[in-house]
């Protein structure tokens, strides 16, 4: 019965036949007592080396499961394999309503997902293939031999102290005054504005926001049980008019804001429009939760100072950054800028749940930005990016009979289609092998049935130009029926 495992290349051979060994003997299969193999024998009938079947030996010793008698071999240990009645439970009528609500709002399960072979314009991640893999290798090795073995230890909740220093330099440069306000390092955006919203609201509360607005943000503020409150946009950002109205009321306990790059609109909120979106809610004393989503993607005008910047030495801003949408998304670092005080809670909340965010990723990190990578990495992909955004937005002229389109950056357009249903058009451009994200996710208020979002940074191309003539195509054939 050994001499039926199946070596293969994708583990060590030890551990295999250390695993192989091992569950034999907890499935009951080999008495206790009962002897094994030959090192000798081992090897040569699974044309093996001795030496890896002494190591996988070894490693079963070590682990309780055999035992050696000089000069005779190896045995199986007294090991109690007691198999008791099986006992299954029906975990479906255990789950309680959060994790239910958590999967009810994830996108990623009900909606359309990607084959291959399909275009598909719904996600707006970097593209990989530009990523400064070779310097970023380069940081891992310095840190590592900066660091030593302390690195993959127990680090602090707040985060790695030279990347909380050279973030707070990064907000300065952004015009912030950051007098008495600290930075806490996040698993990117998602954790940093559940962890806000964890310090600052209770069940019932009011947020008002954008709408449309981030679907993340919408799914956290529905999983703490918060009353959204949208407000209309223009082509400019936020209507403020209807922000006055819905002021008077009720008395939101905060706001929630993305005025660069809005997701999913693209639209970038001019630098008078800040100052009186700042001062409304200034006068109504609602703290500002500002998202400072893709701000470095700018490519159309100057440098748009964030709201965080308007406040001087106020601490009434609390500032999400990140870098996931420019930059390695996978090792998921964002940053909370807010009021030293409010930083302190957020830090004891952050522990209470996970510790901290790996400490090797922020400090691999922190040596590939000083090294000034970051600056050289930026300058390349927006003018890549920028190439892209406008080959979207002529395509999207050509071929896609829009009501309106919106977007001045980033990594994606949205569109507006009057007398549509966005969720048909998918389902009819899906058989024909291209996706998108429908508009209605992006609603505070269930709208937005004629809008999707085309997201394009992973797309080449051609495919943009096919993709969005398939589009424009079955829109023409929606509006005909």
């Amino acid at each position: 019965m050994f001499f039926d495992i199946k070596i293969d290349k994708k583990s060590p051979v030890y551990i295999q036949l250390k695993n192989y060994i091992k569950n034999m003997i907890l499935r009951g299969m080999m008495a206790s007592g009962e002897k094994l193999p030959s090192t000798r024998e081992m090897a040569s009938r699974l044309k093996i080396s001795r030496n890896t079947v002494m190591c996988a030996y070894d490693f079963l010793k070590d682990d309780g499961l055999i035992y050696m008698k000089k000069g005779k071999g190896a045995f199986v240990a007294d090991v109690k394999v007691d198999f008791q009645e099986k006992w299954n439970v029906d975990w479906s009528n255990r789950i309680n309503n959060y994790a239910k609500k958590a999967t009810e709002l994830d996108i990623i399960k009900s909606e359309v997902k990607w084959e291959k072979g399909m275009i598909s314009f719904k996600s707006i991640a970097p593209d990989d293939k530009l990523f400064d893999v070779e310097n970023f290798k380069k940081s891992f090795l310095n840190c590592i031999s900066r660091e030593g073995g302390k690195i993959l230890n127990y680090g602090y909740a707040q985060g790695y102290k030279s990347l909380i220093k050279y973030l707070l330099k990064y907000m300065e440069n952004k015009g912030i005054n950051t007098t008495e306000k600290d930075i806490i390092i996040t698993n990117g955006f998602t954790e940093g504005f559940d962890l806000i919203l964890s310090c600052l609201t209770n069940a019932g509360d009011s947020v008002i926001c954008e709408n449309p607005t981030h679907n993340t943000a919408i799914k956290i503020m529905k999983l703490h049980k918060l009353n959204i409150v949208g407000v209309a946009m223009d082509e400019d950002g936020i209507n403020l008019k209807d922000l006055k109205i819905k002021l008077t009321r009720q008395k939101p306990k905060l706001s929630y804001f993305i005025p660069s790059y809005h997701n999913p609109t693209g639209i970038v909120m001019p630098p008078e429009k800040r100052t009186k979106l700042y001062n409304i809610l200034r006068e109504n004393n609602i703290p500002i939760v500002e998202d400072g989503f893709n701000e470095e993607l700018r490519y159309l005008s100057d440098h748009v100072s964030p709201i965080a910047a308007l406040s001087g030495n106020g601490n009434s801003v609390i500032y999400i950054g990140s870098f996931s949408k420019i930059l390695f998304p996978g090792i998921r670092i964002g940053w909370i800028l807010a009021d030293k005080q409010l930083i302190g809670y957020i830090e004891s909340l952050k522990r209470s749940r996970n510790i901290h965010t790996s400490f090797l990723d922020q400090a691999v990190f922190y040596d590939y930005l000083k090294e000034g990578n970051f600056e050289k990495y930026i300058k390349k992909v927006r003018r890549f990016y920028k190439d892209k955004y406008e080959k979207a937005i002529d395509f999207a002229r050509k071929y896609i009979p829009y009501s309106k389109i919106y977007g001045e950056g980033g990594l994606h357009i949205f569109i507006e289609v009057y007398g549509i249903d966005s969720r048909k058009l998918l389902n009819r451009c899906c058989k024909r092998g291209v996706i998108f994200t429908p508009g209605d996710i992006f609603y505070t208020d269930g709208g937005g049935g004629n809008t999707f979002r085309l997201g394009f940074s992973r797309v080449s191309d051609e495919d943009i130009e096919r993709g969005f003539k398939i589009i424009g195509e079955e829109i023409k054939k929606l509006k005909s029926v």
